[in-house]
């Protein structure tokens, strides 16, 4: 995906920007290759492809949500920084939290967060199941991107969604994995309100984004005991 089909598909998805989202989108490119050499953060690398299955996937999450407002997001083993950093660059008036496990990664992310000049976003090293044991009803919106499975990912952050607030799984294939979260669903007080299926351009890879909204307050057994699930921390 060059520039100017990037700009075509935006405009597809109704996104705004500006020039100066454009450069800082530019220098996050530029930052990230300077750092894959250093630590792994992604085998796609040419700009192209990160264009494509980085930038403009991330942007994606704006089919199933408006973003245009003052919102709270948190970014669930944010890795390189799919999908919050973009986010950022292109709504800067979302406050977003940015999860990670492994601390070289965070320490990338505040380097993005600093070079880029963001601000409202903060980088956190840590496991989603500690930090919703300890920040209850916090956010309007939590997401991840290709991290882990939907079952774990609600288990591990519905406790930190404000009720009525949106947990958004960022997903290529998810047919298996949606049919077993039902009973997941139930005793989390939470549903799935919408499935939005489509294909990347170009290369019409498969993508979902499972948008699901947070009915009640989270029992108190959930996150159930923390050390039966941190094989799976992001």
């Amino acid at each position: 995906m060059n520039k100017e089909d990037f700009l075509n598909e935006l405009n597809k998805l109704h996104i705004n920007y500006t020039q100066e989202m454009l450069d800082k989108l530019d220098m996050f490119y530029k930052l990230l290759i300077e750092w894959n050499e250093k630590i792994n953060l992604t085998t796609i690398t040419s700009y192209e492809d990160v264009y494509l299955k980085h930038f403009y996937d991330s942007l994606t999450l704006s089919k199933v949500i408006n973003l245009n407002h003052n919102l709270k997001l948190c970014d669930v083993g944010s890795g390189a920084g799919f999908p919050g950093i973009v986010l950022k660059i292109f709504y800067p008036n979302l406050e977003i939290t940015l999860i990670d496990a492994l601390q070289k990664r965070v320490n990338y992310l505040n380097a993005i967060i600093q070079e880029l000049g963001l601000e409202k976003i903060t980088a956190i090293h840590g496991r989603m199941e500690d930090y919703s044991s300890k920040h209850e009803e916090e956010f309007d919106i939590i997401t991840a991107r290709a991290v882990a499975n939907m079952n774990v990912l609600m288990e591990i952050s519905i406790k930190s969604l404000k009720i009525g607030g949106k947990l958004i799984l960022m997903k290529a294939n998810c047919e298996d994995e949606i049919v077993n979260s039902k009973n997941a669903q139930k005793k989390l007080l939470c549903h799935i309100k919408q499935i939005e299926k489509f294909t990347l351009p170009k290369e019409e890879s498969n993508r979902a984004l499972i948008l699901i909204e947070k009915e009640e307050k989270t029992p108190n057994q959930y996150p159930r005991d923390i050390n039966k699930i941190k094989k799976y921390s992001l």
